[in-house]
């Protein structure tokens, strides 16, 4: 197993390594830093703006090649991924943002795996009975409904508990509130703000893991082991839970594994409609301000969290499997 890792971590090493660097030159192609001070009022001389982008490598009138050796020196040796044609710090904003994205999604995804697969399972074991029927129209309304429609929607319950209330029971936006001292005043203004962004996230979310945990467990729950199973004295139930779960629950943790480069890279419209300052929102600012250090860094980010999602789905598949190997 250790070998395996080792090959495959190698081998997406390689490929990032790759993808980062044809990211660069993409990059540097088709974006230009100079229109952050174009149309400025008096104008800024071209002298000027030169003498402001060249400490920061950003400078296209320097040969591609120099200021890409320049880039990947700082990157392998200082893991310094440069500045933002403003002067900003690229390690300083992901360091923050990343974790602005993971307390956002993450609660929201973890609920999401654990209601699907919830209700996955009590709709499979009572297939085109009431509850499967119930849960399947609500799913379907839930999967179609735009995250938006569904933030807009949660938003406007959460202004009217607050009405009724006389109290801000609820945040809409921001992660957190200016000002608020102590442990356990901060954490309850954290979870204010949390609540509706991660209920928005989980009631589009949550339907896709339904339906694939009820499919996969519908083709494994009157197999030939389960019956087998049973057959030994374990009911129903026990067989479900003991044998055909474990069975069908590998494709759903491959999925959650795969839903990793999400977690962390963020949700554009989530983090817009809510004010959260995270990855998807920073990805939008850096293509819009044309910096090329930042969009190359944000795709660096989502190509590791893709090769750690991948084989966190290969390890999970070995142990909920153990029929397989690896070598």
């Amino acid at each position: 197993m250790i070998k395996y890792l080792a090959k495959k971590i190698l081998g997406w090493v390689a490929m990032i390594f790759v993808a980062v660097n044809i990211t660069y030159f993409l990059a540097s192609t088709f974006l230009d830093p100079r229109t952050n001070y174009a149309g400025r009022r008096p104008p800024i001389p071209e002298e000027r703006v030169d003498g402001i982008l060249d400490p920061l490598n950003l400078n296209d009138k320097e040969p591609l090649l120099h200021r890409w050796w320049d880039w990947l020196s700082g990157v392998l040796f200082h893991w310094d991924w440069g500045k933002s044609p403003l002067g900003d710090s690229v390690n300083e904003q992901l360091s923050y943002r990343i974790w602005v994205s993971a307390q956002l999604l993450l609660l929201a995804t973890i609920l999401s795996v654990i209601i699907g697969v919830s209700i996955g399972v009590f709709t499979a074991s009572r297939q085109y009975k009431a509850g499967d029927r119930i849960f399947q129209f609500t799913s379907i309304v839930t999967m179609n409904i735009h995250v938006v429609v569904a933030s807009i929607l949660v938003v406007w319950v959460a202004i009217k508990i607050n009405q009724a209330t006389g109290s801000n029971i609820f945040y809409v936006t921001g992660s957190s509130s200016v000002g608020v001292e102590g442990f356990f005043p901060r954490l309850l203004d954290f979870l204010q703000h949390l609540i509706l962004p991660t209920v928005s996230l989980v009631f589009i979310s949550y339907a896709g893991y339904h339906f694939l945990q009820r499919s996969m467990l519908l083709d494994n729950i009157n197999a030939d082991y389960v019956r087998t199973a049973r057959a030994k004295g374990l009911t129903r139930a026990q067989a479900v839970r003991r044998h055909a779960l474990r069975t069908s629950i590998i494709p759903v943790a491959t999925t959650v594994a795969f839903s990793i480069p999400g977690i962390f890279t963020g949700a554009i419209m989530t983090e817009t409609i809510f004010g959260w300052k995270g990855m998807g929102e920073y990805f939008v600012s850096t293509i819009q301000k044309n910096d090329i250090h930042g969009v190359v860094a944000v795709a660096a980010f989502g190509a590791l969290m893709t090769a750690v999602g991948a084989i966190l789905s290969d390890i999970f598949v070995v142990i909920l499997d153990p029929r397989v190997r690896v070598n």
